[in-house]
Parts: C-alpha cells; sequence; structure tokens
C-alpha cells in the first residue's frame, strides 16, 4: 500500500488559504508525499507529527514559470550545481515547483541548462530542491528589436534542425517564440505536439501575427508589458492605420493568459490592478523572472550564462541593464505575494492562487499540485500574517 510505512504530519492552528475562499481554523494533513486531509481542525491521534501554523495562513506552495536564477547562480551556467543552488534559493521563497528557465545563447550552452536540469530532476527525490515540473524553454527565439537584458548574440529566428533536439529531451513543458519570426507557427505546433504551454514573448508582433500564433497552437504571453509589442511600436512597423498589439489580442481573448513581475519595480500598482481585472486570477499568473542576484548583495552581474551573458548591476530592489532599462527582477515569489496583495483589489485566494493553481493549471500539472486538495502531492507553504515564509513543505518534506 502506497505511503503504508510512511511518517503522518498535520499542519495546524492556521488558516487554510483554498483556491476561492479561506478556511479558518483548519488543518493540512499528509502522509508521505501525498495530502490526506483538508479540512476543520480536530484531535490526532499520538503518531501525528504536529506542526504549529501559530494562527498564519497554510497556502499551497508557490509555482514559477518564469525564472532564471538565484543565489549567485543562473540556470544557464549549465551545471547541476548551478541548478541546485538556484533550485534552493527560490524554495526558501515558498517555491515548491519551479520551471528553469532559459536566456538567449548557443545552441551548446542551451543544450547545457537542459541537461543539467534534467539531472537533478533525476536526483531529487531525497533533496531539497522545488519540484523541477519542466523546462521553460525562453530565449534564444526574441525579436531583436525586443531582446530586452538578453545578449542579442544568442538570439534568432526558430530552425527545426536546432529546436527538434531541444523538444527530443521530454523535458522542455513550456516553449516561447516571438510570433512574428519565420518559421515561429512550425515552432508552436511542434511545442502544442509536445504538449507545452506555447507562448510568446520578447515580441514586436501585430495582432493578424498573434491571430496566426494563436491558430498554431500560442496560448500565453510573458511578463505583461515588459518587451513586447503596443499600438506606437505597430505604427512604426506598419505607419497608418495604426493596429492592434499584443496587448489587445491578450485582453480580449478569454483563451490567453499572461503574467506579470509584481517586484514593485517593474509595473506600477494600477498596471497590476488592470491586468488582474482585465484576466482575472484564472488567467494571470504571477512570475518572479528573477536573475542570479536573488540573496545576493548589490553589485554587478551576469545575466545568463556566466561567459555568454549581459552584464547587468543590481541595486538591491532591481536588476539594471547597463543601458538603464530594467534587466528582470532580483527577489523571490513570495515578495510578489506580498506585493500583489497590498497593491490591488485582489482577495488574498486570488493572490495566492495566481501563484499556484494558476500556472498548475496553464502548464498541465493541476492534478498533482497547485492546491490543497486530498490526494495531491504535500506542496505547502505556512506563512506568517504579514504572508512571510515561516515552513516549506516539498513532496511530503519539511524543508525549511
Amino acid at each position: 500500500m502506497k505511503n503504508s510505512g510512511a511518517k503522518e504530519y498535520a499542519v495546524l492552528n492556521g488558516t487554510v488559504v483554498l483556491p476561492d475562499r479561506l478556511f479558518e481554523d483548519g488543518m493540512v494533513r499528509w502522509k508521505g508525499s501525498s495530502l490526506v486531509s483538508v479540512g476543520k481542525q480536530r484531535r490526532l491521534p499520538k503518531s501525528v507529527i504536529q506542526i504549529d501554523a501559530d494562527g498564519g495562513f497554510i497556502s499551497p506552495g508557490f509555482i514559477d514559470i518564469h525564472v532564471h536564477g538565484g543565489n549567485g547562480a543562473d540556470f544557464m551556467d549549465g551545471t547541476p550545481d548551478a541548478v541546485q543552488t538556484a533550485c534552493e534559493a527560490h524554495a526558501r521563497h515558498g517555491t515548491t515547483t519551479i520551471f528553469p528557465t532559459t536566456t538567449t545563447g548557443s545552441f551548446k550552452s542551451l543544450m547545457a541548462m537542459i541537461q543539467a536540469s534534467a539531472t537533478v530532476r533525476k536526483n531529487s527525490a531525497n533533496s531539497f530542491v522545488p519540484n523541477i515540473a519542466g523546462v521553460h524553454l525562453y530565449g534564444p527565439y526574441f525579436a531583436e528589436d525586443k531582446v530586452g537584458c538578453h545578449s542579442k548574440d544568442g538570439c534568432r529566428p526558430p530552425k527545426l534542425s536546432e529546436y527538434e533536439k531541444y523538444f527530443a529531451t521530454k523535458i522542455i513543458r513550456i516553449a516561447t517564440c516571438a510570433a512574428e519570426l519565420p518559421g515561429a507557427s512550425d515552432f508552436y505546433a511542434l511545442a502544442r505536439r509536445n504538449k507545452c504551454l506555447v507562448t510568446c514573448g520578447h515580441s514586436n508582433s501585430s495582432w493578424s501575427e498573434m491571430q496566426t500564433a494563436f491558430n498554431a497552437g500560442m496560448r500565453h504571453v510573458d511578463h505583461f508589458w515588459c518587451a513586447m509589442s503596443s499600438v506606437s511600436s505597430m505604427r512604426q512597423r506598419f505607419n497608418v492605420p495604426m493596429q492592434a498589439s499584443m496587448a489587445e489580442f491578450v485582453l480580449m481573448n478569454s483563451d490567453m493568459s499572461t503574467e506579470v513581475i509584481a517586484d514593485g519595480c517593474h509595473l506600477a500598482p494600477e498596471l497590476l490592478e488592470f491586468a488582474y481585472r482585465m484576466k482575472g486570477a484564472n488567467r494571470l499568473c504571477l512570475v518572479t523572472d528573477c536573475n542570479r542576484a536573488l540573496d545576493m548583495p548589490p553589485g554587478e552581474y551576469l545575466f545568463g550564462h556566466s561567459t555568454e551573458g549581459t552584464k547587468f548591476r543590481s541595486d538591491g530592489r532591481v536588476g539594471w541593464a547597463l543601458n538603464g532599462s530594467l534587466a528582470s527582477s532580483i527577489v523571490g515569489m513570495d515578495h510578489m505575494v506580498r506585493h500583489m496583495k497590498a497593491s490591488t483589489s485582489a482577495s488574498l485566494p486570488d493572490v495566492i492562487r495566481m501563484a499556484s493553481l494558476t500556472p498548475a493549471e496553464r502548464t498541465g500539472i493541476s492534478r498533482q499540485t497547485g492546491s490543497l486538495e486530498t490526494g495531491k502531492q504535500a506542496d505547502l507553504l505556512i506563512l506568517d500574517s504579514k504572508l512571510a515564509v515561516q515552513k516549506v513543505v516539498v513532496r511530503g518534506r519539511l524543508t525549511h
């Protein structure tokens, strides 16, 4: 019998955060790696190991679908040690499921990153890293005029002879490409066949190009308002009449989802509120887009691969490219949750949903994780009254 010899745990004396409501005086129990009950607090057998939430919140673990590194390491460094280091850093900030994310770079560097992520995932059963649910193939298929802080030298249109090798690893679960690039529709189609969340990012695409991408399987846009087209950028491409852009396509299409970086530096509160009201908690994800400067002192770092990457500066609040533009965030998902809650009208269940169940649903893993439901994997957090992470449980193991 599954988990028959495993220890049983219970978190009690807290408010359980469910996808649609708060459940006061709740209790969450698990045995081995699986949740066995979520409900009202009651007396427990002496054999159950009890954990006191001390009046805080019992939340599902966070899921980050767009993240580049942490604690001095970038996933593109391409070694198991770098992947392990970055994953452990994000676990401390409440991320229990992670999608290591590529940047632009050479084929060799991207394959090394993918293989290192696969190695850490294979060896993670008895470690304290988050669940690596897959790799987010983000770079290198960006539009050169929207490359952002990524290295332009590693940017290129998609070619089947290259990207079919990435998909052949069977670990790619999110796949991004700028919709206007030649060959984008073929890339999207193969990503869809590989059951990926198919996304458009770092793109200056028009409405018609987005519609073509949608027809090929694209359903998500990366970091809304960042490195994406607008009506004014369409005017520069096509003159008049002015044309709709990625933003309008996402806002009008109910099947499209997107994400926001709620670090307090990328987007003003009114933009976070606008995104929440327009897309709702079931189509809006919180992401960190975090780089290697997480939990590191202010200073100069490399974004991406340790030799192919681009220089950026951390001021202790956010990353800055040397040209003065933003260069990714430097904070974890716990910060995004706190800032989204403080800056918008979103309820706590909605904010937590945007950091857990919604990304799980969009990436096809919601049967396993993303909410506190009996039978799901025991990925959960204890948060205090200010939403700071107190304890982290991954696969039933108390990690922090």
